[in-house]
C-alpha cells in the first residue's frame, strides 16, 4: 500500500491573485540541492513530490540528492523511477499507441477485467503531424493540394485518432496540418511550469516530457526537460507507470563568446553534433552553461536541443533563464502565468544567471565552445555528424565520390567520375546533370523551421537574389514546410513571401515532409537519368537526418544545412562549388553574383525579427488550433469505448501482441537452434530497420496491398500505415541501402541458411517460422541510432527475432527492444561477430537462466562449436519484469488485473 509521502513536511506555499500556490521546498531538504544541475534538480522535484514508497521510493529521492561528478555510467548502478509530467505523441507513434490501448481494452476484457481502466492517467498531448508528402511542389496551391490529397489518404487514420481523443480521458488532440509536433510544443503546448489542483490551492511543479519522437529534446531549449522514450515506453508512462533510469552522467557544456555576424543557428549547432558525437555521450545528460548561452535566443538553443540524438546525448538542457521568460511572453503567455513561473522558479532555485558563475553546479565533465569560432558548414552527405565548413565543400566532396564506399564514399571508379546525362523539360529545353548536381533543395524540419532567425535569413537571401536575377533550374524539386502557422505568418509579415515563391520554394505543408522521406516522387525524366549513368546527386534540407535511402531513393548524398545554404546551394544547382572563388550566376547587368552579396548579417536578420516575430501572431495561429480544419470537423466517429475494428481496412488492425496472453507468467527458456536473419554492420538506424517513407512496388508489403485491392497510387508511405501490423511487419528492414553480409548485393534480402535460397526478408522470416525455428541478429555498433521508432522494435518480434547480439545500442532503442521482449545482448569489449568468427551462417543457443536473471550478467552463447559470453544488456530490474512479462504491455494488462 501506498504510504503519506515523507517528504510532506517541506510542502509549502504563495499566495498570487488571491490564489494559493503550493510547491517543495527542494533547497532545505539537503544542502547538496545547489551543487547539482539543473537537469538533475528536474528529478529530484518529481521524486520528491511523487515519493510514495510504492512507486516512487524514498532511496530514489536519496540517490538523486546524492548525485556526483564522479557518477560514471558503467561503473553505476543506481536505479531511480522518474514520473515525468505529461507524454507527447505524434501522429505516426500516436497511431500505435492508440491502437495498442484499444487492444487492451479488448485484452483485459477477454481476461475478464474492466477495460475502463486502460486510460491515460499522465496527460497526453497528441499532435497529428508528418503526415504530408510532397506530391505537389513549385506552385501556389501546392498547400491546398498536399493537403487535400494527405486528408483522402489519411481519412481513416484521422477518424481512428479523433476516435481515441473521446474515447480516453486526459488527452488533448492537435489536429492535422497544424505543424510540426515539437514546434507545437515549443510554442504552444509547453507550460515550463505546471499547475494541477488539488485540496486547499494548486501544486506546482516543473513541466517535463518524454515523447515518442527522439526530437522531444527540442523542449530542452525552453528548459523543460524531456526526451524521447519508445511508443511502448510512453504508453506505460500514460497509465501511471514510472520510468526507471539509471542515474546519468551530466556533461557541463560551457559556451562562451558571440557567433560571427555570418554565422548562423545551424552551423553552431552542426558544429555541436560533431563534437560531441565524438566526444561519446549516450546516455548522458548534457547541459549548457557560461555567458555564450545568453548570447542566443530560445530558438536557437531549442534548435541545439533538438539535434540532441544527432550527438547521442540522452538530453541537451538550457535551464530557464529570463530569456525563457521573454520568449514565454513573445509566444502569448499570459503575464499572471508567467509570475507564477519566475515567484516557483526563485523560490526552488531553478532560475538560471548565466553571467553568475557561483551558480554554476558541479559536472561529471565540462567542455568548453567559443561560439566566434563557428564557421558555415553543412553535414553529409550520410550521416548528420560529419560536418564540414562550406569552404572545404567541393574538395570533400570529390574526395567521397571515390572514397570506399561507406559514409563518405560511394566508390566511383575514375572513368565515371564525369558522368554527366541529359533530358527534357516541360519548357522544351534539355538540361544537364552529373555527380554532385542538386535534384532536391527542402527547407523542412521543427530543427530549423522553429527559428525565425534562419527562416527570415533564408526569405532576405531569396529576396536578393531575386533582385539579382538569380533562378534556380526547374527540375530541383524545392519545397518550404513551416513547423507551424507563425512561421507563414511573419513571413508573409515581413514581404519575404514572394521571393521565396519566385525560386520555387512554395508553402507546400505543414509537418516533417522531406527530413521524414515525404519528400515525394522526383520527374521520371531525371530518375531515369540518375540511374541510367549511375549518378550521386544530392538532396539539401535544413533538416536533422541525411541516412541513406531516407530522404529519396535518388539521392545518394544528402547534406544538412542551413535554410539560408538550402537556396544558395538550389540556385548553384550542384553541391560540389567554392561559394568564394565561383559564382552563382550573373545578374541582370551581366555581372557575376557571389554567394556573399546576398548573404544577410545576423544583424539584418534581427532587425526584421523584432519588428515581425510578435504575440498577436501566436495568439492569432493557437487560438484556434484545436479546432482544425472544416475536413476535421465534419469528421463522424464512433461513441463506442471499445474500437469497432474492420477486417478489411490496410490502416487499422488489431495488433497480435496480446494473442494467448494469459494471467500468469512463461517460465524463462532458453533460446534453442536459432537463425540469424540478418547480418549488419555499424550504425544500422531505425530508418533502415522500420523505414517511414514510401512503399516500394516490388515490395511484400505492396503485394499485401495490392492482395487487398489496392492500387500502388494508394500504397501511402509505411509511416502513414502504423496502425497495420501486417503492412508494417512486411515493411521490417524494407531499406533499399541496408547491407545485410548474408546476401551480395544491398537491399532488403537476406538468405534462407538451409537452404541457401535468397528471398526477400519478411518472406525468409515467414519460412523459419513455419518451420519453427526463433531468429536472432548479428550487428554492429550503435544499434538502432536515430528516430525513436518503437515499429523498430515491434517489427523485428513480429518476423520471430527472439535477441539481437550487437557491440553497442543506441538507447531508446534498447529500450524498445526490451519493452517488446527481445532480448538485447552486447559483445564483451573488444569482441564483435567478426573477431568471434561468426559468419552468420551458425546455429545458435542462447542460455537465459530460469532463476536469478540479474541486469548487466554475462550471458553465454553457442554458435556451433563457438561458446562466447556476452553481456545482457537488461539494465534495471525494471528490464527484466518486462522481459519476464513478454514485454512492457503484457505486464501493465497483468499489474491492472492483478
Amino acid at each position: 500500500m501506498a504510504s503519506i509521502n515523507p517528504y510532506a513536511q517541506f510542502e509549502k506555499a504563495f499566495v498570487t491573485g488571491g490564489e494559493k500556490y503550493k510547491y517543495y521546498d527542494l533547497p532545505s531538504i539537503d544542502p547538496k540541492y545547489d551543487q547539482l544541475p539543473f537537469s538533475i534538480r528536474v528529478l529530484l522535484e518529481s521524486a520528491v513530490r511523487n515519493c510514495d514508497n510504492f512507486h516512487i521510493l524514498k532511496k530514489d529521492v536519496e540517490c538523486i540528492l546524492n548525485w556526483k561528478p564522479d557518477n560514471r555510467l558503467g561503473q553505476n548502478d543506481e536505479e531511480i523511477s522518474f514520473k515525468p509530467a505529461r507524454v507527447i505523441l505524434q501522429d505516426f507513434t500516436g497511431v500505435p499507441a492508440v491502437v495498442d490501448f484499444a487492444a487492451m481494452r479488448d485484452a483485459v476484457l477477454e481476461l475478464g477485467g474492466n477495460p475502463e481502466k486502460i486510460n491515460p492517467i499522465c496527460p497526453a498531448d497528441l499532435v497529428i503531424d508528418h503526415s504530408v508528402q510532397v506530391d505537389f511542389s513549385g506552385t501556389s496551391d501546392a498547400l491546398a493540394k498536399n493537403q487535400n490529397l494527405e486528408f483522402e489518404r489519411n481519412k481513416e487514420r484521422f477518424t481512428f485518432l479523433k476516435w481515441g481523443a473521446r474515447a480516453f480521458d486526459n488527452m488533448l488532440i492537435v489536429p492535422p496540418g497544424s505543424g510540426i509536433v515539437h514546434q507545437v510544443n515549443l510554442e504552444y503546448l509547453a507550460r515550463v511550469v505546471f499547475e494541477t489542483d488539488i485540496e486547499g490551492g494548486k501544486i506546482l511543479y516543473p513541466d517535463s516530457v518524454v515523447g515518442t519522437d527522439s526530437h522531444t529534446t527540442m523542449i530542452n531549449g525552453l528548459g523543460v526537460l524531456g526526451w524521447g522514450v519508445g511508443g511502448i515506453e510512453a504508453e506505460a508512462v500514460m497509465l501511471g507507470q514510472a520510468i526507471s533510469m539509471l542515474l546519468p552522467e551530466v556533461i557541463g557544456y560551457k559556451l562562451v563568446g558571440k557567433l560571427g555576424p555570418l554565422a548562423t543557428s545551424t552551423d553552431l549547432v552542426l558544429t555541436v553534433t560533431k563534437h560531441l558525437r565524438q566526444l561519446g555521450v549516450v546516455g548522458k545528460f548534457v547541459e549548457f552553461y557560461g555567458p555564450g548561452v545568453s548570447e542566443l535566443s530560445i530558438a536557437d538553443r531549442a534548435t541545439i536541443s533538438n539535434m540532441c540524438p544527432e550527438y547521442g546525448a540522452t538530453v541537451g538542457y538550457f535551464p530557464i533563464d529570463e530569456n525563457t521568460l521573454t520568449y514565454m511572453k513573445q509566444t502569448n503567455r499570459s503575464e499572471k502565468k508567467i509570475d507564477i513561473i519566475r515567484q516557483y522558479l526563485l523560490a526552488t532555485r531553478q532560475m538560471r544567471n548565466y553571467a553568475n558563475e557561483s551558480q554554476d553546479p558541479r559536472f561529471t565533465e565540462t567542455i568548453t565552445l567559443d561560439l566566434s569560432t563557428v564557421v558555415t558548414s553543412v553535414s553529409g552527405p550520410k550521416r548528420p555528424h560529419d560536418r564540414v565548413s562550406v569552404k572545404d565543400m567541393k574538395t570533400d566532396f570529390a574526395v567521397c565520390l571515390t572514397n570506399p564506399v561507406g559514409f563518405k564514399g560511394f566508390a566511383i571508379a575514375p572513368d565515371s567520375l564525369q558522368a554527366s546525362g541529359q533530358f527534357q523539360w516541360d519548357d522544351n529545353k534539355s538540361y544537364t546533370i552529373r555527380h554532385g548536381s542538386v535534384v532536391i533543395a527542402a527547407i523542412t524540419s521543427c530543427t530549423n523551421t522553429s527559428n525565425p532567425s534562419v527562416m527570415l535569413g533564408a526569405g532576405l537571401l531569396a529576396k536578393k537574389a531575386v533582385e539579382r536575377g538569380l533562378s534556380i533550374m526547374p527540375y530541383i524539386k524545392t519545397s518550404l514546410s513551416p513547423g507551424s502557422g507563425v512561421v507563414t505568418y511573419y513571413l508573409k509579415e515581413s514581404g519575404v513571401i514572394p521571393y521565396l515563391e519566385k525560386l520555387g520554394f512554395d508553402i507546400v505543408g505543414y509537418g516533417c515532409m522531406t527530413c521524414i522521406g515525404n519528400s515525394g516522387p522526383l520527374d521520371e525524366n531525371v530518375v531515369n537519368t540518375i540511374e541510367k549513368n549511375g549518378l550521386v546527386c544530392c538532396g539539401v534540407l535544413s533538416g536533422n537526418r541525411n541516412f541513406e535511402g531516407r530522404i529519396h531513393p535518388n539521392t545518394r548524398a544528402n547534406y544538412l544545412a542551413s535554410p539560408l545554404l538550402v537556396i544558395a546551394y538550389a540556385i548553384a544547382g550542384r553541391v560540389d562549388i567554392d561559394f568564394e572563388t565561383e559564382a552563382l550566376g550573373i545578374d541582370n547587368d551581366g555581372k557575376k553574383v557571389f554567394l556573399r552579396d546576398i548573404w544577410p548579417t545576423r544583424n539584418e536578420i534581427q532587425e526584421v525579427e523584432n519588428k515581425h516575430v510578435i504575440p498577436a501572431m501566436f495568439q492569432e495561429v493557437y487560438s484556434k488550433i484545436e479546432l482544425g480544419s472544416k475536413e476535421w470537423q465534419t469528421l463522424q466517429v464512433s461513441e463506442s469505448k471499445l474500437y469497432p475494428w474492420s477486417g478489411v481496412s490496410t490502416y487499422i488492425k488489431r495488433p497480435p501482441f496480446f494473442e494467448g496472453m494469459s494471467l500468469m507468467l512463461p517460465p524463462l527458456r532458453s533460446i534453442r537452434n536459432a537463425r540469424c536473419l540478418l547480418y549488419l554492420g555499424d550504425s544500422v538506424t531505425t530508418d533502415h530497420i522500420s523505414p517511414a517513407g514510401s512503399i516500394a512496388r516490388n515490395s511484400p508489403a505492396a503485394r499485401y496491398l495490392s492482395e487487398n485491392g489496392l492500387t500502388p497510387k494508394d500504397f501511402n508511405s509505411y509511416g502513414s500505415r502504423r496502425g497495420n501490423d501486417a503492412v508494417m511487419a512486411r515493411g521490417t528492414f524494407a531499406n533499399i541501402r541496408l547491407v545485410n553480409k548474408l546476401v551480395t548485393k544491398t537491399g532488403p534480402r537476406t538468405t534462407h541458411i538451409p537452404s541457401q535460397e535468397e528471398m526477400d526478408i519478411f518472406d525468409c522470416a515467414e519460412r523459419y517460422r513455419e518451420e519453427g525455428t526463433p531468429l536472432i541478429l548479428l550487428v554492429g555498433k550503435d544499434y538502432g541510432s536515430g528516430s525513436s521508432r518503437d515499429w523498430a522494435a515491434k517489427g523485428p518480434f513480429l518476423l520471430g527475432i527472439k535477441a539481437v547480439l550487437a557491440e553497442s545500442y543506441e538507447r531508446i532503442h534498447r529500450s524498445n527492444l526490451v519493452g517488446m521482449g527481445i532480448i538485447p545482448l552486447q559483445f564483451l569489449p573488444g569482441q564483435n561477430a567478426e573477431s568471434l568468427g561468426l559468419s552468420g551462417r551458425e546455429v545458435y543457443n542462447i542460455n537465459i537462466p530460469e532463476q536469478g536473471l540479474k541486469p548487466g550478467q554475462h550471458i553465454q552463447v553457442e554458435a556451433d562449436c563457438n561458446v562466447f559470453d556476452t553481456i545482457l544488456r537488461f539494465d534495471t530490474e525494471v528490464d527484466i519484469t518486462y522481459y519476464k512479462n513478454g514485454g512492457i504491455l503484457n505486464y501493465m494488462i497483468r499489474k491492472m488485473l492483478n
